[in-house]
């Protein structure tokens, strides 16, 4: 059987050798998934950066009604509240689970700006937070959360923290309550 396969080779390796057609074909299946899976990492990161600016600008949008003091003389409550933070994200993400936290503290040090738990022991989503409008002088943090969908391979592994395959993103901002 060598030997016939030998002499094959010798009579028509050449023709096999010097044969191009197809040769493109063979390189673009061997770099194409290398290179779909790298476009498609930078697209789910541009992603995920854009919606944790948003995120981030309307908690600082969010926080500056508490610390001019706006939120609290109209009595605003945690559910009105969430009502006027939702056309800031409406675009990227959807309300329902958005998880807002709105505490106060007596000193900037004793502030917790610690990312929330997005789900409970049974893996539902929490989407109540705290909420407790300052007064003057006091210190606030206003968080937003919101549960990221991750999409999949190749960040999926990297970004998934919840172990829900979602990665949680916040934004957060401390201030003083300014006198109103």
């Amino acid at each position: 059987m060598f030997r016939t396969l030998a002499k094959y080779l010798r009579r028509n390796g050449s023709r096999f050798c010097v044969a191009r057609q197809g040769t493109t074909a063979v390189e673009f299946a061997l770099v194409a998934p290398a290179f779909l899976a790298l476009l498609f990492a930078i697209i789910e990161t541009t992603l995920f950066l854009f919606a944790q600016a948003t995120l981030q600008n309307a908690a600082v949008q969010a926080g500056r009604l508490f610390m001019t003091g706006q939120a609290q003389t109209a009595g605003t409550t945690q559910t009105q509240f969430a009502t006027q933070v939702c056309p800031m994200l409406s675009a990227l993400f959807t309300c329902g689970n958005l998880q807002i936290n709105v505490s106060t503290y007596s000193s900037f040090s004793g502030a917790n700006t610690a990312a929330p738990s997005l789900y409970d022991s049974s893996g539902k989503p929490i989407t109540t937070g705290t909420f407790s409008p300052g007064t003057p002088g006091q210190v606030m943090v206003v968080q937003i959360a919101y549960p990221w969908k991750i999409i999949g391979i190749p960040l999926g592994s990297v970004l998934s923290n919840t172990g829900y395959g979602t990665a949680e993103i916040m934004g957060v901002t401390a201030f003083r309550v300014e006198p109103y």
